[in-house]
């Protein structure tokens, strides 16, 4: 098969798997993360997706080296300037990108991950997945439907289980951070409110569980979660003064 056919998520599951057999930890995030835990969904795959990865500082030298090794191209310009964050390969065949962010997804919230990278073997996190979506505060609805999707395949439950939207690290983020709790919490009441006909579009039939519902439950635990002084020092400010950032798209 020509490179160019290849199928990114196939890619990007060879790199993860052929990284961990040299001890580098580095797992799919964005959509071919979701792609992968949800497998029996139609996938939304695109000519040129570039590929998407987490990774963490320790591990930035010997990533470099592994995928310089099998062609990608590293931008060390961008890498010199912002690989304490991010970096950024080309792929061998020119037509995609290959991101990796480094121990934090920095978009309208932070969520650290350094230290829950290892928890599935290809993907990261279940429920930092579904965070990372849910984090966004102009949510498109290509991001509402992975979203969906995470919502639809996984179970969400209590506890903090690999493989699952688990409600420990959920509430764990947003009781910490108004901020994130009401860009989260807005996300699902949005979720909750989708007319029928946006769910037919968005949601593969007969999923696993019913993503409306589940997105229920979390909405209810993010209210019930305890919160702290902080939490509650800034919740009476509340929306008169921003509590998102809009992140900036870095020129490669």
């Amino acid at each position: 098969m020509d490179h160019a056919e290849v199928d990114p998520l196939e890619e990007a599951s060879t790199v993860v798997r052929e990284a961990a057999d040299r001890g580098i930890p580095i797992r799919l995030v964005g959509g071919l993360a979701i792609r992968f835990l949800t497998p029996d969904f139609p996938p939304r795959a695109r000519k040129g997706q570039d590929l998407d990865l987490a990774s963490i500082a320790s591990a930035r030298a010997p990533l470099t080296e592994f995928l310089s090794e099998r062609g990608y191209v590293p931008d060390k310009r961008f890498n010199n300037l912002h690989g304490h964050k991010q970096m950024y390969f080309t792929a061998p065949d020119g037509e995609r990108g290959l991101d990796v962010m480094i121990d934090r997804l920095d978009m309208c919230h932070v969520l650290e991950f350094a230290d829950r990278i290892t928890r599935l073997p290809v993907t990261l996190d279940a429920t930092d997945l579904l965070l990372s979506k849910l984090q966004i505060f102009e949510l498109n609805e290509k991001d509402l439907q992975d979203a969906l999707y995470l919502m639809a395949g996984l179970e969400v439950c209590e506890g903090d289980e690999p493989g699952s939207v688990c409600l420990d690290r959920f509430t764990d983020v947003l009781s910490q951070d108004w901020g994130w709790w009401r860009t989260v919490t807005g996300n699902l009441d949005r979720i909750t409110s989708l007319p029928q006909d946006a769910l037919r579009r968005l949601v593969p039939p007969d999923p696993p569980f019913d993503p409306v519902e589940q997105a229920r439950v979390l909405r209810a635990a993010a209210d019930d979660a305890p919160k702290g002084l902080k939490w509650k020092l800034r919740a009476k400010v509340g929306d008169r003064v921003t509590w998102y950032k809009l992140p900036e798209e870095v020129a490669h």
